[in-house]
């Protein structure tokens, strides 16, 4: 994508320079001036927004019938309207539709440009906490090298703001913890291009959260907001869609991604290995003794390059090679690897089914597309089944059977390490709080019942809520019954 993108921008430069030929021939006097005039020309149109004819739009596609339109799917969401008059016309559909784009990155320029490219999409607000590294920029195509060290999302916005007028982007450089429920429910639908599986988690939850019930307990369709996630890790990929408490969700999909394997304290410390031993132990244990007033910033250059001099200078000591800033931010900021062309492929199937979602021009994916790469121009589509235990798009009641003398803390670490994944729980029982987190005052009056066993907290069989931050504001069921092993 981004090679075809270089591609129609030297075309139109040269074209540009083919009517104003006697301009060129001025200040032409040899070959080597030439091509420096063309590549000055090329630099100065790049910014210029593209005509009607150069971007093209799908008017067509939205004004037309087709026999494939998204009732005749497998998973029917609605019914394709080809008038180009009333509000309900698959055209006015899309053009009054707000949509989210999560993250900037590798998949979120894409996304971006993408959308753009439609030609139909009007309003879009993209979300992204990340500032520029100059590693981005041989992938991340709308930022150059005078982006560096600004927010991700800004300069992404204001680059299809000035390329492609017809679509307004609203930049939001920050969390997306940081938005409440309000902000989530203008959109008609979320992509997320996010590198990392605790924020999809979190968003997930967010977009499930969102669905209302009638009084017969099925869900209210206004209230329903499509979220289509995209992933990549090198030359493989998946794009899926996500219709709240319809199919499956994020979290039902948890047990493909394998958690991070813990690498002991000791080993770090002691007796190093690999190279991610030498960069954990310059950001696990050696940040904290040289600035213990201030928090490693994996955003900050200066920091990252801090880590990766330390790192450096440990491997080179323990005769282990492969220490590169790259690695040393991968291994900080867990970010997943990208290729440029496994971002465009991914993100132009978001895209396609982001189209088909708010205009129902065609089948919509059911629900998991995955792209493999490295086997050859192969994909795969299949459903998804939703998890009967899914912890967040269904309202299941988990059971445990455990020891009476198991402790709290046993049984909130076991909550962690199990198929939940929790990162910080706090669990309440229906008679007092036995564990909060926050506020302070009340983690300081509950933390005392860590270390109790669980007979002298609960009756054998009581139901327990516990919350945690991956799940927003969704609680998970819990009985624990007591039985010996």
């Amino acid at each position: 994508m981004t090679a075809s993108s270089s591609a129609t921008t030297t075309t139109i430069a040269v074209n540009n320079s083919k009517r104003d030929a006697s301009q060129i021939t001025t200040t032409t006097t040899t070959n080597t001036t030439t091509m420096t005039t063309l590549a000055t020309t090329a630099t100065a149109n790049t910014m210029k927004p593209l005509s009607r004819r150069q971007r093209g739009n799908l008017t067509t596609l939205l004004t037309r019938k087709s026999p494939f339109s998204n009732e005749t799917g497998s998973l029917p969401i609605g019914e394709l309207d080809v008038s180009s008059t009333t509000s309900s016309g698959a055209l006015a559909l899309v053009q009054n539709s707000k949509i989210l784009v999560v993250g900037a990155g590798g998949l979120g320029c894409e996304i971006l440009k993408d959308l753009s490219m439609c030609g139909v999409v009007r309003d879009v607000v993209v979300m992204d906490l990340d500032t520029i590294d100059v590693t981005n920029l041989n992938r991340q195509f709308l930022f150059r090298s005078r982006d560096v060290g600004h927010s991700k999302a800004d300069r992404a916005a204001k680059f299809i703001n000035d390329r492609c007028p017809w679509m307004n982007v609203v930049p939001y450089h920050g969390k997306i913890q940081d938005k409440d429920s309000e902000f989530y429910k203008q959109f008609k639908v979320v992509i997320s291009g996010l590198d990392n599986v605790e924020a999809r988690r979190w968003l997930n939850g967010m977009i499930n959260n969102l669905v209302e019930f009638d009084s017969d307990g099925d869900p209210i369709p206004e209230t329903i907001i499509p979220l289509i996630d995209g992933g990549t890790e090198g030359f493989s990929g998946q794009s899926r869609l996500i219709l709240p408490r319809i199919t499956s969700c994020f979290e039902c999909s948890l047990d493909a991604f394998a958690p991070s394997a813990a690498v002991p304290l000791c080993t770090i410390a002691e007796t190093p290995r690999i190279p991610e031993h030498c960069i954990a132990y310059a950001y696990v244990l050696q940040w904290p003794k040289t600035f213990p007033n201030r928090k490693l910033d994996a955003d900050s250059p200066t920091d990252m390059k801090w880590v990766y001099d330390r790192a450096l200078e440990r491997a080179t000591k323990f005769g282990i090679g492969g220490v590169t800033y790259m690695l040393t931010l991968g291994v900080v900021k867990n970010i997943i690897p990208a290729v440029a062309s496994t971002n465009a492929i991914v993100s132009a199937v978001c895209v396609n089914e982001a189209m088909k979602v708010l205009s129902f021009c065609s089948q919509s994916l059911n629900t998991y597309m995955m792209y493999m790469g490295s086997e050859g121009i192969y994909s795969h589509t299949f459903v998804y089944e939703q998890k009967s235990t899914c912890p967040v798009c269904t309202a299941h009641t988990h059971h445990l059977t455990l020891p009476s003398s198991t402790t709290l803390n046993t049984l909130l670490q076991q909550l962690c390490d199990g198929e939940f994944r929790l990162k910080a729980p706090s669990i309440t029982s229906s008679s007092k709080t036995l564990y909060m987190r926050k506020p302070v005052a009340l983690e300081k009056a509950t933390k005392g019942n860590l270390d109790r066993p669980l007979k002298e907290l609960i009756a054998s069989g009581e139901e327990l809520v516990v919350t945690d931050p991956v799940f927003q504001d969704t609680s998970l069921g819990l009985v624990v019954t007591f039985g010996e092993k």
